[in-house]
């Protein structure tokens, strides 16, 4: 129970407080990890596994971190060709794309 308060209280920073969005510390460890797996399940096919090599997609490594309201839209009603997403993924797991997507994918 104290995970999901804590993801809870994550997701509301995030949304609350986009300015801080911009910095990959700003995000709590458990919502870049779901950001992650909604990544791999849903968005890798076009935007490349681990957001490398996207096949004609938009280059997520690239997205500029002051244009949260851009990301939140593009994925909730799509965009060029991708499909809305809003009726598939609840507001906090966008707002865990998101962290995931500005956190950026670890070079192990």
């Amino acid at each position: 129970m104290a995970q999901v308060g804590g993801m809870l209280a994550a997701v509301l920073a995030a949304t609350c407080m986009p300015a801080l969005a911009q910095d990959p510390k700003a995000f709590a460890p458990e919502q870049i990890h779901l950001g992650s797996e909604i990544f791999a399940r849903n968005c890798s096919p076009c935007h490349g596994p681990r957001m490398q090599d996207p096949e004609g997609a938009f280059d997520l490594r690239t997205f500029p971190p002051g244009e949260h309201t851009r990301f939140v839209d593009s994925v909730s009603r799509g965009k060029n060709s991708m499909p809305p997403w809003s009726g598939l993924l609840k507001p906090e797991e966008i707002e865990a794309l998101w962290a995931y997507v500005m956190a950026g994918e670890r070079r192990d």
